[in-house]
């Protein structure tokens, strides 16, 4: 990390050593809102002490850079909202349950689908903190510095004001990696490869906005001639991040704690997972019925699909134990015409169509 506030921080963070049992998570600041910095009284409670969820060294983090805390805020928001949307189909659908652990006990099993929303809000902090930092949000950075790509036309401008993803990957790194990094837990015990796992997750999140970050350019030209391109470093939308996490869980590798205290492949015929790839420890529940120890759901009352034989359909949703038909009126927009000029006139129309939920 560089520059002298962020060595500080990690300084700091290398203070922290005791072993972390709340079961508490930062996620939790996607569901309280947070004050920007100049909504702070002079004098009161200073704001990273009322902050649920946070680490020791998270909480030394937000003392040197409150102003970052509305952006990780932003960041979990939107990784929740991309992960309920990539499960929405499937029988754990990224669920919240209250406003501390936000997803519930359902964290504590290392499973592909923990593996998936670790990496996943890695990658929404990077992506709130790096469009932060462009839009001057931000006192510690700016636009990005990314230097010219090689294959750039040597006749188009570099230097538009771009997103700011090396610093949004390295104050990720240091703020979600921190609440694993300050545990000491027993070499090759069960905890360390959680740990080992939840930090490869994270890894893996931030590498994704990395990767699909591109040059992104604007044309300058009498007439929309585009004689001349100004270009600059943009982020992917972050669906495209989702999209590509959803492939790593998908190819998630199964693995276990060695007495060298590394994680290793439980089944050798595979290649070794890259920094890029995601990985888990435990077996995922079947997430069929409610469990209070496992913290799944069930599927009882989900709607599901008759016609499908993939995951969301109503045999393997409900699995086997049947479901519902009801009928439902859906009203939406039909016979939409074109004014000239210019607006679109729509009647309403009504349609009762069958739905199916599991019982």
């Amino acid at each position: 990390m560089t520059g002298p506030r962020l060595a500080l921080a990690a300084a700091l963070l290398c203070s922290c050593t005791s072993p972390v049992a709340d079961a508490n998570s930062w996620w939790s600041l996607a569901m309280n809102p947070i004050q920007r910095p100049e909504m702070y009284i002079i004098g009161a409670q200073p704001v990273c002490s009322q902050l649920p969820g946070l680490s020791p060294g998270q909480r030394k983090l937000c003392q040197l850079y409150q102003e970052h805390m509305v952006f990780i805020g932003e960041g979990a928001r939107s990784a929740i909202k991309e992960c309920q949307y990539q499960f929405r189909q499937r029988r754990w659908n990224c669920s919240t349950v209250d406003n501390t652990s936000v997803f519930g006990r359902v964290m504590k099993i290392g499973s592909r689908e923990t593996a998936f929303t670790y990496a996943v809000s890695a990658a929404g902090v990077v992506n709130a903190i790096s469009r932060a930092c462009r839009e001057g949000e931000l006192s510690s950075c700016g636009c990005s510095r990314t230097a010219r790509p090689k294959d750039l036309p040597r006749d188009w401008l570099w230097g538009g004001c771009g997103d700011n993803v090396e610093y949004g990957y390295r104050f990720a790194k240091e703020f979600v990696d921190a609440k694993e990094r300050e545990k000491n837990y027993v070499r090759g015990s069960e905890e360390q490869a959680r740990m080992l796992m939840n930090l490869q997750n994270n890894e893996a999140g931030r590498r994704a906005v990395y990767k699909l970050a591109d040059v992104a350019c604007k044309c300058h030209g009498v007439s929309g001639s585009c004689s001349l391109k100004t270009c600059w470093l943009q982020l992917a939308d972050f669906r495209k991040v989702g999209d590509l996490l959803k492939e790593k869980y998908d190819s998630a590798a199964a693995m276990r704690i060695s007495r060298k205290g590394k994680l290793e492949l439980v089944n050798n015929r595979f290649n070794m997972p890259t920094q890029e790839d995601l990985v888990y420890v435990d077996p995922s529940p079947d997430y069929c019925l409610r469990n209070e120890t496992t913290g799944s759901l069930g599927t009882q009352g989900r709607l599901c699909n008759k016609t499908s034989e993939g995951m969301d359909g109503c045999e393997l949703m409900c699995c086997g134990r049947g479901y519902d038909q009801f009928k439902t009126v859906q009203r939406e927009r039909c016979h939409c015409k074109f004014h000239w000029c210019c607006y679109v006139k729509c009647k309403k129309c009504t349609e009762i169509v069958d739905q199916y939920v599991c019982k």
